[in-house]
Formats: structure tokens, C-alpha cells, sequence
């Protein structure tokens, strides 16, 4: 009896190891998430909307920020800022201007990453516009401007004076069929 109830605790205490391996393994990307947004590592921008106290810009203070664009393996659209870089004042609110182009036959649907270097001032960039908060559509041939407005947050450490804002565009179109099915152009 005493092996019986051993063997018990056993496979209870084994059975009690894998549930809570399996609940950390969900855990772990919302963890990462919110350690990367609270120590701004890995160069992932803060996705909630910013509002500055007060408006503030710090004038004794010039920041140059670079912006970088790259398509991901198979994707055929041309895209890229209308400025290499612009320089600023932490606090300012400025906007960059990105253009993309489907040079292809067939609709197509792209989304855009973003990060930000040094991955410490990602915390202090906040866009308040940005075509990567959802998925673009554009037929064969269509171009489009794509604004981004962003804010650096005074607060940023003073040894930072370079930001570089880097998109990758990504082709979505086989993972979002339900966006082409409602920008299908309209016949006349």
C-alpha cells in the first residue's frame, strides 16, 4: 500500500510539473513583451498612444534621426522614406513621409515592422501615426504616401544623439485573405 500511494505522489507531482511547463511556455511571449517595453530592449517602440504633460521641447538639445526601410524575403514592393534622416528637437513633434509601390500583377497586402536603435531610446520614440499600426492593401500598379509622426520624449538619456527608425516590410498577403476580399476595386 505504502509503494501505491508513492507511485501516487509521483505521477500527481509529475503531472503538476508539465501543467506548469506548459502554462510558463504560454507565459513566456507576454512576459517578453513586457520586459522588452519596460527596460526598451530589442528595439521594439512602444505601441500605446503617447501624450506628452506638457508641451515641451528641449531646444538646447539637436537629435539626427536616420530612417532605414527593408523588404523581407519575397517581398516586391518598393518602399522607402522621402529623407534618409532628419535632424530635431526632443519634444518636437515631426512627421516622415514613406513610399511604397506594388509593381506586381496580383493584389497584394504588406505589413511593416519597426524598431529603433540604440534599443534604449526605443522607450523615448513614440509615433503617434504610423502605417505599421495595421496592414496595407494596394492593387497592381498602386503606389501610396504613408505618414509617420512621432515624438522623441525629452527624457531621452542626453548621451543618445543618433536614433535610427528602421521599417522591414513584410508580404501578408497569403496570412490576411479577407483584406484583399474587401479592396477588390470597384467596377463601374
Amino acid at each position: 500500500m505504502s509503494e501505491q500511494l508513492s507511485n501516487a505522489r509521483l505521477v500527481k507531482r509529475l503531472l503538476f510539473t508539465v501543467a506548469a511547463m506548459f502554462a510558463f511556455g504560454f507565459a513566456l511571449v507576454p512576459l517578453y513583451d513586457v520586459l522588452c517595453d519596460v527596460l526598451g530592449i530589442n528595439g521594439k517602440t512602444n505601441t500605446s498612444a503617447y501624450q506628452p504633460s506638457v508641451e515641451q521641447i528641449d531646444e538646447s538639445r539637436t537629435l539626427r534621426v536616420q530612417f532605414l526601410s527593408t523588404n523581407a524575403d519575397g517581398m516586391t514592393w518598393s518602399f522607402g522614406p522621402d529623407a534618409d534622416e532628419l535632424t530635431l528637437h526632443p519634444g518636437e513633434t515631426r512627421e516622415m513621409l514613406f513610399h511604397a509601390r506594388n509593381p506586381t500583377d496580383h493584389a497584394m497586402v504588406a505589413q511593416a515592422i519597426p524598431s529603433v536603435a540604440p534599443s534604449k531610446a526605443a522607450a523615448y520614440f513614440h509615433k503617434t501615426e504610423c502605417f505599421c499600426f495595421t496592414q496595407q492593401v494596394l492593387q497592381p500598379g498602386e503606389s501610396v504616401e504613408m505618414p509617420v509622426r512621432f515624438i522623441v520624449d525629452p527624457a531621452l538619456p542626453a548621451d543618445v544623439k543618433h536614433l535610427t527608425l528602421a521599417y522591414t516590410l513584410f508580404d501578408v498577403t497569403d496570412r490576411m485573405p479577407e483584406k484583399l476580399a474587401g479592396s477588390a476595386p470597384q467596377a463601374n
